[in-house]
């Protein structure tokens, strides 16, 4: 599987060979749907938390007597019926992280990953420096390679404060480093910009 190769200005250097371990993979869906599940669930703080009935202030002797009031039988005043009372069968802390084995996890990656290749999804970028973070000579970048109104996810190699800071505030583009790339994040992309670095890292980190 190859990759078109650009440079900064969007000059085509040709193309790139993309390892088959990550990018000719066969495409497994229920494993990416697994994958990206885990993804969103472990996104999820489970925090919320209301007071039941033995946890709101009050309570303590009956409100009146149970027979000859002509009112309802009632026992406290921290029922769930009553204003200001607990809440019955509310949200309590949870965790909704789920596991996925390091198998299942590599698998999903490089069929997400060869979803991309298959779909002529994948280029790669020769070299990418800043020298100050300017938002207008990444989004030049971009338009150079015709990526600038597609959804893109920029893969570093290593962290760079410059272009990090250079590519926040572009709308349809975000970044990650190679090390840290996902199922969820290639899905969500229609085109994946690689710098070589980037490459070199995917290919170091996730082909054993």
């Amino acid at each position: 599987m190859d990759a078109k190769l650009y440079s900064p200005d969007g000059a085509s250097k040709g193309v790139t060979a993309l390892p088959d371990e990550l990018f000719a993979q066969p495409v497994h869906e229920h494993l990416l749907w697994l994958s990206v599940k885990r993804h969103l669930g472990n996104q999820r703080q489970g925090t919320a938390k209301v007071k039941g009935r033995g946890e709101v202030s009050g309570g303590g002797r009956k409100p009146w007597r149970q027979k000859g009031t002509g009112r309802a039988r009632a026992g406290s005043n921290t029922s769930p019926l009553w204003p200001g009372g607990g809440r019955a069968f509310g949200p309590e802390p949870r965790d909704y992280r789920t596991e996925l084995p390091k198998k299942q996890r590599r698998a999903a990656l490089a069929a997400a990953l060869s979803q991309k290749a298959s779909e002529q999804a994948v280029s790669v970028l020769e070299s990418l420096t800043l020298e100050a973070p300017q938002t207008r000579q990444m989004a030049a970048v971009l338009k150079a390679l015709g990526l600038y109104e597609k959804r893109t996810l920029l893969v570093l190699g290593e962290a760079d404060g410059n272009i990090v800071k250079s590519c926040r505030n572009l709308r349809n583009l975000r970044t990650t480093l190679a090390h840290q790339i996902n199922a969820y994040e290639l899905l969500d992309c229609e085109q994946v910009l690689l710098t070589a670095g980037g490459l070199a890292r995917v290919k170091e980190v996730f082909i054993k």
